[in-house]
């Protein structure tokens, strides 16, 4: 068994040719497929935040929106920007929007992919400590997040408050008990995916991955999920963690599949996403679903991950959207046994 769910960065483009031409519908529509892979019987409504771009920016209205929309669903991220991130408010909203989805909430954090703007973080208020990095800045930021998740009183209270307090420190409200088990880290090395088994995060490996052996994307995650788990048997956590990979599927039933997707490559490819760093990128997996069943069936990482998370093209519309998903849940997951 395997938990399958989606990713949609929720682009729009006001052009004639997209399904999604406005933030707002973006938003709704983010609403509505949520809905729609819950009746099929998914497993996860997961969403990407980007700043200053055309797509999703801020996740915790649309997730509360989806929680008080749905039951069952898991709803996530993958991830969110924590370089952007104040985490004390951060604590507030994430409690909050878990509370109205009923402990459902599965927050993916990072440091973050490039952004549309030198330096975002800048413009919200952010800038690294001397001698540190943007990336040591998310970091630090996530520590101080996972701390506040464990719902511990640290703030003196006033002697003389508005509305009486509980004894001793107060802590953020809303708490959201459980939540923290609930965090995941998006690492791009094997290293931040060792980093986050430290601290008792669960992982999430995407649809790219910096090149740290010249071999295919699904062996690298693989080696990397094997060190996520070393390392989280090292620390001696109680619990079991959970690990996500991306990957973009497109099983070919009908003449729409072929014409969107007939001729996508089936190949990884290698390229640089930052000065200095090569990464690899994941081939698309677009057959019909018998080839499919057989090309998965050797994908190393999916094998790995207990849960799988299949990119959707948003901008082509909820309805199929919703078939992509049902497609794969009904001609390719019974067959490989994840259903």
């Amino acid at each position: 068994m395997k938990k399958i769910g989606f990713l949609s960065f929720g682009h729009w483009s006001p052009s004639p040719q997209s399904g999604t031409r406005s933030s707002a519908d973006a938003l709704l529509q983010s609403i509505d497929l949520a809905v729609a892979a819950e009746e099929l019987g998914a497993d996860g409504a997961y969403f990407r935040v980007h700043h200053f771009a055309r797509q999703l920016g801020s996740p915790f209205p649309l997730l509360a929106a989806a929680g008080a929309k749905t039951k069952r669903i898991e709803l996530g991220t993958a991830v969110i920007d924590m370089r952007y991130e104040n985490p004390l408010y951060m604590a507030e909203d994430a409690g909050a929007a878990d509370l109205i989805a009923g402990g459902r909430l599965q927050l993916g954090i990072s440091r973050g992919s490039p952004e549309q703007v030198i330096d975002g973080w800048r413009y919200f208020g952010y800038v690294p400590e001397e001698g540190k990095t943007d990336a040591d800045m998310a970091r630090r930021h996530a520590e101080i997040f996972l701390d506040l998740l464990r719902g511990e009183g640290f703030a003196q209270p006033n002697p003389r408050p508005m509305f009486p307090n509980p004894p001793g420190l107060l802590r953020l409200e809303p708490f959201s008990a459980g939540l923290r088990e609930r965090i995941w880290w998006g690492a791009a090395t094997d290293g931040t995916a060792v980093w986050a088994a430290k601290l008792g995060m669960n992982l999430q490996s995407s649809t790219l991955k910096f090149d740290e052996s010249g071999e295919p994307l699904h062996v690298q995650q693989a080696k990397q999920i094997r060190a996520f788990r070393a390392a989280w048997k090292e620390a001696g956590h109680a619990r079991e963690p959970r690990v996500s990979v991306s990957r973009s599927i497109f099983a070919l039933v009908n003449d729409m599949d072929r014409a969107y997707f007939g001729g996508s490559e089936g190949e990884d490819h290698f390229g640089y996403i930052e000065p200095e760093k090569r990464a690899v990128f994941g081939r698309t997996y677009s057959a019909e679903p018998d080839v499919l069943i057989e090309q998965l069936k050797e994908d190393q990482a999916i094998a790995e991950a207990d849960t799988l998370l299949l990119t959707v093209p948003n901008q082509l519309g909820v309805d199929y959207n919703t078939h992509v998903i049902e497609a794969i849940l009904k001609h390719v997951a019974p067959a490989l046994g994840w259903r």
